[in-house]
């Protein structure tokens, strides 16, 4: 194989990263103290139209710290696609709580909404939307399904930043939400995650499962089992710089699925649709082959031309620790088998993308 020459994703760090991170080392203020962290929790907030929230130190333990701060445990049913990646099954796995996989809804990749109504049980306590590769799941439908059953709804935006159903940003809808902010992901702390709520109480919660249960009152008294799930002032510096320019991300992101698009119009792919009323972030630019036996020797010729993919998430009711008895979810499992992501960073040119698809149009052409 050729070395990479377009990667499936790269951060872009060109606006005030170095400067805000060496301020950090300039004022010894590296770990989770010091003034980035609020500034961070308090931009990304208002940026969404959320009340509250709480940084934590990856993606995985914020779905962690939501479960925890709702009160999820043994005995509980959590409702979640098994189009996901992994970690939102296994934060629920995490509190002794089981995850009840559903389907994907054909249109937009997402968690069926009528499946998620079939699969509630007396034991269910949540239903978890993944909102996935940016694209809105319908959140109106699966609040009020929520509500009629008397549920909570949680929402894994790890892919959603800048997602929006309506006027409202993906995140909102829900009780509790979270979001990571992995070097992949469209803002970047490195690692990191946030979760954000309009409840004070479950924020509250939250931030103190997440400091190690230190109670409020008492110094080094700790009156719950908790965690250290804390953002360092390092990475919240990264994530205030990112956040100021999210705007120009999410432009970027637009002109790349727009040229994506233009370029493989006479391409025999099915892109990522984005739904009527909501905004996909094209957090990962996706599609479907035809055919689940040309997907692999596609991602072999681009790699050969040192361009990187990933194919889409396997369901997770597939792997060896979920599959206890065997289940069929035909559409997530279709999606799985012929999805593929392409290069996707907000910096990637329009030539790259022409390159991309002249790849592409050459195995088609003589692969059919």
């Amino acid at each position: 194989m050729n070395s990479i020459k377009i990667p499936v994703y790269q951060p872009d760090l060109g606006g005030n990263e170095k400067r805000y991170v060496n301020e950090c080392l300039d004022t010894a203020w590296i770990s989770s103290r010091g003034r980035f962290v609020g500034e961070f929790e308090a931009r990304f907030a208002e940026r969404i139209g959320s009340a509250h929230a709480a940084s934590v130190c990856n993606g995985t333990v914020a779905l962690h710290l939501a479960l925890l701060a709702l009160g999820i445990g043994p005995g509980d049913e959590v409702i979640v696609p098994t189009l996901t990646y992994i970690a939102s099954v296994n934060a629920i796995a995490y509190t002794g709580a089981k995850p009840v996989f559903v389907d994907s809804d054909r249109a937009s990749w997402q968690m069926d909404v009528q499946d998620v109504e079939r699969h509630i049980t007396p034991r269910t306590r949540a239903i978890m939307p993944v909102h996935l590769y940016g694209q809105a799941c319908n959140l109106p439908a699966l609040r009020a399904l929520a509500d009629q059953q008397h549920l909570f709804l949680v929402e894994d935006c790890a892919e959603a930043f800048g997602t929006l159903h309506g006027a409202r940003h993906a995140g909102t809808f829900g009780d509790i939400s979270t979001f990571s902010f992995f070097g992949n992901k469209t803002i970047t702390t490195g690692e990191g995650g946030m979760v954000v709520t309009d409840d004070k109480t479950l924020a509250e919660r939250a931030r103190h499962y997440k400091g190690q249960g230190l109670a409020a009152h008492r110094e080094y008294w700790h009156d719950v089992i908790g965690y250290n799930y804390r953002m360092t002032n390092i990475e919240a510096a990264i994530g205030l710089a990112q956040i100021e320019r999210a705007d120009y991300f999410l432009a970027q992101k637009q002109r790349v699925a727009a040229r994506y698009a233009d370029a493989c119009q006479d391409l025999p792919l099915e892109f990522h649709a984005e739904q009527a009323g909501t905004r996909h972030s094209h957090w990962m630019i996706s599609a479907l082959v035809p055919r689940p036996e040309q997907r692999e020797p596609l991602r072999a010729a681009l790699a050969a031309a040192g361009i990187e993919t990933r194919p889409l998430f396997y369901p997770v009711h597939t792997m060896p620790m979920y599959a206890g008895q065997f289940r069929r979810h035909p559409v997530a499992e279709d999606l799985a088998w012929r999805g593929i992501n392409l290069p996707s960073f907000p910096g990637l040119s329009d030539a790259q993308i022409d390159g991309i698809a002249g790849v592409m149009r050459d195995y088609f052409a003589d692969h059919g």
